[in-house]
């Protein structure tokens, strides 16, 4: 099996590479699974591509230029010989062309009129072609020579990705502290384990906390410990997160919402390396490597400014899944390897139609429970629906902003604001539970901010966080659930970020 990151192609254009982007067309989909994710690279702007059974020709990373040979085309009897003219038009915009009837013919998922024409924008947002009734590509700008991973576990051919692991493998090796900036699910702890791996910290530990978890009056000795007897219930000395990551990398999640009680704590650690643990009579030193991740604009909201800037000596930002669709699918096809490698994922074009062109608000953490859903579909002998894999739609149900003037489908959209006083026990269940106990993803939901769901949490009669939760029920809980995080949190109703943190301190595995 080819590595999920295999992407090289065709160079025809490569002189107008390094001047202007250039088109290109990744495979998304196709019978033969190691061919997904192969590219070529077409015209820059001006130029246009035949798009047929015989031609243009992708290819894998192991082609490269001048090695005699240059690449595959699609191949497949379903696609027709009578080409796909694909060119570029006034300001930026593509147009398609076809001939009606020859072939089934999807864009974005709706049939081809015939000639149909794209803005630059919804380029710059990739365009899903559907060929016959077995072939997906995206038709995509490329900005970077497509080339290998040389960073773990983050999977992708597209810009982003590339941008990304560069990044990634440019700040490893360096003891700076790193701000990674993206949505909640789109991969940031992946990509802070990344930077653990490729730096000199390998052989220390990982600690990763969510900061939006800790409680404010025990956040400082969550983080920095305590001496015995430092606070009421304190009858032994504790260790704190910055110990516990001694030689190794501190990955602070959601930093945000960081309690403000311990902020000014936290930059004097990173200005000078030191802290006091709770209640002990001297300071101590920490070596370790901050990785901070957020969704947030720390620029808002009342974050202590001068901590954000020390966190801000490099950033990376993680995109959104919707905008890497061309790496839509060898995500799809690495989390089916990981559930089904020996099977052969005779999946519904039209399942596949909607994948491809969803939007994702969840992200890839939204992604791979959805493949995991069909490939327990497809393993039971049923033809997966990718609603009820999902659990949430892959588009974000928004309304129009009141007296907008909504132009195109594409306009700014803001989401629907619910009061407080409105929501039942019920109804914030049914968020928790439709948003896989993702608390964030629940605020989004119900309309309301992160610390108000967090409060209704507490007050909640039938939800509990872990701390309140005895270890021997999680331990039953998880053994039950076979490491599965999604499934543990909604067997206890606790919220998922949570549990992750508690059962790594029990010791336990997670499910991946």
């Amino acid at each position: 099996m080819s590595d999920p990151d295999a992407t090289l192609t065709s160079y025809g254009m490569a002189e107008d590479f390094a001047s202007a982007p250039v088109l290109g067309i990744t495979i998304l989909w196709h019978p033969q699974r190691e061919r997904i994710g192969e590219q070529m690279l077409g015209p820059a702007a001006g130029g246009a591509i035949a798009l047929n059974r015989f031609a243009p020709l992708f290819a894998p990373l192991s082609v490269r230029p001048g090695a005699g040979h240059e690449g595959t085309p699609l191949g497949e009897r379903s696609i027709t010989r009578e080409p796909v003219h694909i060119r570029f038009v006034a300001e930026g915009g593509i147009q398609i062309d076809h001939v009606r009837g020859k072939m089934g013919l999807e864009l974005n998922g709706r049939p081809s009129n015939g000639t149909d024409r794209f803005t630059a924008g919804e380029l710059e947002r990739g365009i899903v072609i559907g060929l016959g009734s077995q072939i997906f590509v995206c038709l995509h700008l490329m900005r970077s020579l497509p080339r290998a991973a040389n960073v773990p576990g983050l999977i992708g051919v597209g810009d982003g990705a590339i941008k990304m692991r560069e990044a990634i493998a440019q700040v490893a090796g360096t003891s700076m502290p790193v701000l990674l900036l993206g949505e909640t699910g789109s991969g940031k702890e992946v990509a802070a384990q990344a930077i653990h791996a490729l730096s000199g910290r390998r052989s220390g530990r990982f600690v990763a906390i969510n900061m939006a978890t800790l409680n404010e009056s025990l956040a400082a000795a969550e983080l920095f410990g305590a001496v015995k007897g430092a606070y009421t219930g304190a009858t032994s000395a504790r260790r704190g997160w910055f110990a516990e990551a001694e030689d190794g990398t501190l990955f602070l999640d959601e930093v945000g919402d960081t309690p403000a009680s311990v902020q000014a704590m936290l930059l004097r650690v990173l200005e000078s390396g030191e802290y006091r643990p709770l209640g002990a009579g001297a300071d101590a030193r920490s070596n370790a490597r901050i990785v901070a991740a957020t969704d947030q604009d720390l620029g808002e909201g009342g974050f202590n400014q001068a901590l954000r800037r020390r966190l801000e000596a490099f950033v990376i930002r993680v995109p959104a899944l919707r905008e890497r669709r061309e790496d839509l699918g060898v995500l799809v096809r690495h989390f089916l390897e990981a559930e089904a490698p020996g099977d052969g994922w005779n999946l519904p074009f039209e399942l596949l139609s909607q994948v491809f062109n969803g939007d994702w608000p969840g992200n890839v953490r939204q992604l791979g429970h959805a493949m995991r859903r069909v490939t327990l579909d497809l393993q039971a002998g049923n033809v997966p629906v990718l609603e009820q894999a999902v659990g949430l739609p892959v588009v974000a149900e928004v309304v129009a902003p009141p007296d907008a003037a909504v132009t195109s489908s594409s306009a700014a959209l803001r989401p629907v604001r619910r009061k407080v006083s409105e929501l039942s026990d019920d109804d914030l269940v049914e968020a928790m539970e439709k948003s896989h106990w993702q608390i964030l993803a629940a605020s989004r939901m119900l309309g309301i901010s992160r610390p108000t769901v967090y409060k209704l949490l507490e007050a909640h009669p039938r939800i509990r966080f872990p701390a309140n939760i005895s270890e021997e029920e999680i331990r039953a809980a998880w053994e039950a659930c076979e490491g599965d995080l999604q499934r543990c949190a909604s067997r206890l109703m606790t919220p998922a970020e949570a549990l992750r943190r508690h059962v790594g301190l029990l010791g336990l595995s997670e499910r991946v």
